[in-house]
C-alpha cells in the first residue's frame, strides 16, 4: 500500500508545474522598506514554470525578502506579484487592480509552499503528524488519506523509521527533511527554500541537499532556492540570480556566472565566497 502511495506521490510531483515555458510567478516593480531601509528596490523578474532559479548574494541583499513576500509573510508598499493566472495581493475588477481580500490571498498562497531555516516544526506532534495536518485541514483531505501521503512523503525523504519521532528527537538534518516532506504533502506549484542548509552542522548538511537534488533533477517542480552552497546552485539551477542591495546584479546560466561573471560585484561575492570554502 504504502509503494503504491509512493508512487502515486512521486507521479504527481513528477508533473508539478510542468515546464511549459510558460511564466508561472512574475515580481513587477517591487519594493519593500522596514523604516527607510529599503530591502527590495523596484525588484522586478519572472520564473517559468518547471524552473530552478538560484539566488545567490551577501547576507542582508534582500534574498529572503523575495521569498517572503511571495509567501505573503511581508507585503510589498509597492509593486505588484502574479502567480499562475492570479495577482497575489491585488484581484482585477472592472478593469482594475484593486486590494485583495484576505480570501482571495489565502487561495492564492496555497500554490506555493515554503521551507524555512529553522524548519519551523510543530514541536508537539511527531513527524507524521506534522505532514499530515495540512493536507487534512487545509485540502480538506480524510484522517487516512492525509496519513497515507505523509508517510509516503516521509518514506520518500529517507525517514520511514521516524514517523512517531517527535522534533526534538530528530537531528537537524531530519528535521529539515520533515519540513520539506510537509510542504510537498500540499503539492504546491511553486517550492521556496530559505537557506535550508544554514543552520545545520555540516555533516548534515548532505542528506539535505540530496534530496532537493531528487527534486531538481526527477520532477518539475519550480522551484526558487535562496543559498549560500555555491556548487549545489551550479549543479542544479536553470537560472542563477545574484542578488545586491535590493537590485539584482547579474542573472544567467549557472556556468556563466561562475565561470565568467560579467558584473564587478559578482566577482567580488564569489571570490569571498569560494575562498572561505
Amino acid at each position: 500500500m504504502v509503494d503504491q502511495l509512493l508512487e502515486q506521490v512521486q507521479q504527481s510531483l513528477a508533473t508539478v508545474a510542468t515546464d511549459t515555458g510558460e511564466t508561472i510567478v512574475r515580481f513587477e516593480n517591487i519594493v519593500k522598506a522596514f523604516g527607510d531601509n529599503v530591502v527590495l528596490d523596484h525588484f522586478t523578474c519572472s520564473v517559468k514554470g518547471g524552473e530552478k532559479m538560484v539566488i545567490i548574494g551577501p547576507s542582508g541583499s534582500g534574498k529572503t525578502t523575495i521569498l517572503r513576500v511571495l509567501m505573503t509573510l511581508e507585503r510589498p508598499n509597492e509593486g505588484r506579484v502574479w502567480v499562475d493566472g492570479d495577482y497575489l495581493f491585488r484581484v482585477e475588477r472592472d478593469g482594475r487592480l484593486r486590494k485583495a481580500s484576505e480570501r482571495h490571498i489565502a487561495r492564492v498562497r496555497t500554490k506555493i509552499g515554503m521551507v524555512f531555516q529553522h524548519f519551523n516544526l510543530f514541536p508537539h506532534m511527531t513527524a507524521h503528524q506534522n505532514v499530515a495536518f495540512a493536507p487534512q485541514k487545509v485540502l480538506g483531505l480524510s484522517r487516512s488519506e492525509a496519513r497515507e501521503r505523509a508517510k509516503a512523503l516521509l518514506e520518500a525523504v529517507g525517514l520511514a523509521d521516524k514517523l512517531d519521532q517527535h522534533p526534538a528527537q530528530l537531528s537537524g538534518g531530519q528535521k529539515q527533511r520533515v519540513a520539506i516532506a510537509r510542504a510537498l504533502a500540499m503539492e504546491p506549484k511553486v517550492m521556496l527554500f530559505d537557506e535550508v542548509t544554514s543552520a545545520l552542522d555540516p555533516e548534515l548538511v548532505g542528506e539535505v541537499l540530496n534530496v532537493l537534488r531528487e527534486l531538481a533533477h526527477n520532477t518539475s517542480m519550480t522551484m526558487l532556492i535562496v543559498t549560500h552552497e555555491m556548487g549545489f546552485a551550479r549543479e542544479i539551477g536553470d537560472r542563477v540570480v545574484m542578488f545586491d542591495n535590493g537590485r539584482v546584479v547579474e542573472e544567467g546560466p549557472p556556468d556563466q556566472i561562475f565561470t565568467d561573471p560579467h558584473e564587478e560585484r559578482t566577482k567580488q561575492f564569489l571570490h569571498a565566497v569560494l575562498d572561505r570554502a
